[in-house]
């Protein structure tokens, strides 16, 4: 099973305000192990970057200048992410409503929304009450994000895979080598079990002595002794 780790930087948080996608980051996992291969690409968003998204990301609009625009980059973001492969995503309506919304501008195919694993639904439901930003995540389960001092698109992703690999049960894959047999044979086990005696029985841990105090306390009981039928 393939899947992608996802995220993006943005100008802003409306595409309907004109604001542009100027990072993308993806990971690749299989059967949720990282295979290595990455996608990276910061973008010419073809417009202002206005100075709270420079705070926010430290990328400059002198820096985004020479990069390619989106038109450029897009079949080679879709071939990577393919067709069919999952993408996860840390609030995935955020990125998929400005990835759609880049790729509609140059008429290429749209994400399906039910592609997207939320991340941070997830975290929700398995946290309710509890912060779900991927800083808290990260100190939830003790993932290093010390070099996390601005968003970055490809680091972020790196760390959204470490968070997703422990909100579905963990980094350790089990790869069917559990010495514990499944519930279904446990279960056909129990239904086969019948008590049968012992081979061997039992020594008895009756002293002598003990054995002669019984017997001289049943005779004191009378013929009628339910002890003696």
């Amino acid at each position: 099973m393939r899947e992608i780790v996802l995220d993006t930087e943005t100008t802003g948080f409306e595409p309907s305000e004109g604001h542009r996608i100027v990072e993308i980051g993806a990971v690749e996992l299989f059967n949720h192990v990282p295979t290595g291969k990455t996608y990276h690409q910061y973008i010419n968003p073809e417009r202002d970057m206005p100075t709270e998204a420079f705070q926010v990301h430290g990328i400059s609009e002198e820096f985004l200048r020479d990069k390619p625009v989106f038109a450029q980059i897009a079949q080679d973001f879709l071939d990577f992410i393919g067709p069919e492969s999952k993408l996860v995503i840390h609030n995935a309506a955020f990125d998929v409503k400005f990835l759609n919304a880049e790729l509609s501008w140059v008429k290429k195919p749209l994400i399906e929304p039910a592609r997207a694993i939320d991340t941070l639904m997830m975290a929700r439901r398995k946290f309710p009450g509890s912060p779900a930003s991927l800083d808290a995540l990260c100190r939830r389960f003790g993932i290093d994000n010390s070099s996390r001092t601005l968003h970055g698109a490809l680091l972020d992703s790196e760390i959204l895979a470490d968070v997703y690999l422990e909100l579905i049960g963990g980094r350790q894959p089990v790869f069917g080598l559990s010495i514990e047999p499944s519930r279904a044979q446990s279960a056909a086990v129990e239904e086969d079990w019948r008590p049968r005696p012992r081979p061997v029985p039992l020594p008895s841990r009756l002293s002598q002595a003990e054995a002669d105090a019984h017997q001289a306390f049943i005779a004191k009981m009378g013929e009628k002794s339910i002890w003696l039928r």
